[in-house]
């Protein structure tokens, strides 16, 4: 009952520390790639889903074959981070000063939580200029997706608030997103309309039904790769 209790809380509010950031390798210099660095909370490290259908590891995979050759990510990433939680594990991780691409998605659980987005921008510009620190100063080796509508998920149908109200309100947040990414000259991929495609679909969640398939983070990927082939060329 307890284990039950501590997932559910780790999974709608982050306010239970069950599991650890995960940290992948980072490859040697010379490796001949470019090292990448994904940030975020459960929508990156792809929350029920395998380790190999994260999208940030789709992406990277995508890449290689296509001859620019991306090492496998680093996550800086825990399922319930506000931006908030996640500035704090990027200050407590140590992370190599350089990488030749960095991903941010974050600001879901700031919207769950009922914070405002006034204080998501103040961070989330934040966390953008650590991004751009982490891509050596260059904000053309920074892509940011956009926040997925969980309203409109299996679980988000039956939570029993509004799904039309949390949308406007991931809206609101995105727009502040791309508003800062605009401002830093960070690259912005919208991937808010293809989660709500996914609505009535079981096939495009895990079987907590609040994260995504392997197979709908593909289409994430897909939409991010030549936006950051463009990057990376």
């Amino acid at each position: 009952m307890f284990r039950r209790f501590c997932w559910l809380l780790v999974l709608l509010l982050g306010a239970v520390a069950c599991t650890t950031p995960e940290v992948a390798p980072v490859p040697p210099a010379g490796s001949g790639g470019f090292t990448y660095l994904a940030l975020g909370d459960s929508y990156t490290i792809g929350e029920g889903a395998a380790a190999a259908d994260r999208w940030p590891t789709q992406l990277a995979a995508r890449l290689t074959a296509e001859g620019v050759p991306v090492a496998a990510p680093t996550y800086i990433a825990r399922t319930g981070w506000t931006t908030a939680e996640l500035q704090a594990a990027i200050a407590d991780a140590r992370l190599p000063a350089t990488y030749g691409l960095v991903s941010l998605l974050i600001g879901v659980n700031n919207q769950y939580r009922g914070q405002t987005v006034a204080l998501y921008r103040s961070e989330f510009r934040g966390l953008l200029q650590q991004a751009i620190g982490f891509a050596g100063g260059r904000p053309g080796r920074v892509v940011v997706l956009s926040i997925p509508d969980w309203s409109q998920s299996p679980y988000g149908q039956r939570d029993g608030r509004d799904p039309g109200r949390i949308g406007a309100e991931i809206d609101l947040f995105n727009a502040v997103a791309q508003d800062e990414c605009r401002q830093a000259g960070v690259a912005y991929v919208d991937i808010t309309p293809r989660t709500r495609a996914a609505a009535g679909d079981a096939r495009q969640f895990t079987r907590d039904g609040l994260h995504y398939s392997g197979p709908h983070m593909s289409g994430w990927a897909e939409q991010a790769l030549p936006v950051v082939r463009g990057l990376l060329k």
